[in-house]
């Protein structure tokens, strides 16, 4: 491999969270090396960037370093500190042919102009999956929404490419459209599945037992809608247009008011988005 292409395939992480930890493992996996890993100093982060260096054959850092090799660094810091990281950094080093990119969802590249002033082509790189402690998902498949300078986008797709993701470009003025789209998939959903364990809850079954009895209901649900879409896929009461049973869901739901407004929003969501009988007759039902 040629000097140039080595370095090409040296990255940099800011930050040790749960998504800076997935995206440095499976880079290193599909053979990028991971020059440096920095967290921050003063918390927790420097533990969590050792740990992260040690597996992926990095130097931990507190900060980076003035000799640094890597033509690309990653920014994966909380969204607030995007901006206020890329200043920290801006006079450290020579910024020239530099790839700086970070991985928000909701923010644009523009978060990265310090950078981009000095020379840096800067881009928005968000991967549309959840991370949590505990879990370390691949990225596999997964689709990245790119937008930025034009060498920043390029580099970031033959990343993504190499991890085996699906990089698409998005506009500036589309991301907080976007970054809501991607709540309902995964954090929203994850609330509504918390307010099914307080309605099971209601109805004699502890939380620990609801999740283990709902999994098989979500999983087939989870299956219908990739296998045949939202339409196809829906099915109860509202779908068949059963008023009563709506009624009685209403009622009882007095018991948990919280869910009580989950409910309501999400039947007149599918009252507008999908397939039922007896439209106007299920909205007067929640008027009781």
């Amino acid at each position: 491999m040629l000097p140039g292409m080595k370095r090409k395939r040296m990255v940099a992480i800011v930050g040790a969270g749960n998504l800076a930890s997935a995206l440095a493992i499976s880079l290193h996996a599909v053979g990028y090396t991971i020059e440096a890993v920095v967290g921050r100093s003063g918390s927790a982060s420097p533990a969590r960037a050792r740990n992260l260096a040690k597996a992926v054959g990095a130097h931990a850092r507190t900060s980076l370093p003035r000799n640094l090799q890597a033509c690309a660094i990653w920014f994966c810091v909380p969204d607030s500190e995007i901006h206020k990281a890329a200043g920290a950094v801006a006079d450290k080093m020579d910024w020239s042919g530099r790839i700086a990119l970070h991985p928000s969802g909701a923010l644009t590249s523009d978060e990265l102009d310090e950078l981009r002033r000095r020379g840096a082509a800067v881009a928005s790189v968000h991967p549309m999956m959840t991370f949590v402690r505990g879990s370390r998902p691949r990225l596999i498949g997964v689709p990245f929404a790119v937008e930025g300078d034009a060498a920043a986008v390029q580099a970031a797709q033959r990343m993504v490419k190499d991890l085996g993701g699906r990089a698409y470009t998005i506009r500036k003025v589309d991301k907080a459209a976007y970054h809501a789209w991607g709540t309902f998939a995964s954090p929203l959903f994850t609330a509504l599945l918390a307010t099914a364990e307080h309605v099971a809850r209601a109805a004699g079954v502890p939380a620990k037992e609801a999740r283990g009895r709902m999994i098989p209901i979500l999983l087939q649900t989870l299956a219908n809608y990739a296998g045949l879409g939202a339409a196809n896929g829906f099915s109860g009461p509202i779908v068949r247009g059963d008023v009563e049973t709506v009624r009685q869901h209403w009622r009882v739901l007095r018991q948990v008011p919280s869910a009580r407004e989950v409910y309501r929003a999400l039947l007149i969501a599918a009252l507008d988005y999908l397939p039922s009988k007896n439209r106007a007759q299920l909205r007067n039902a929640l008027r009781g």
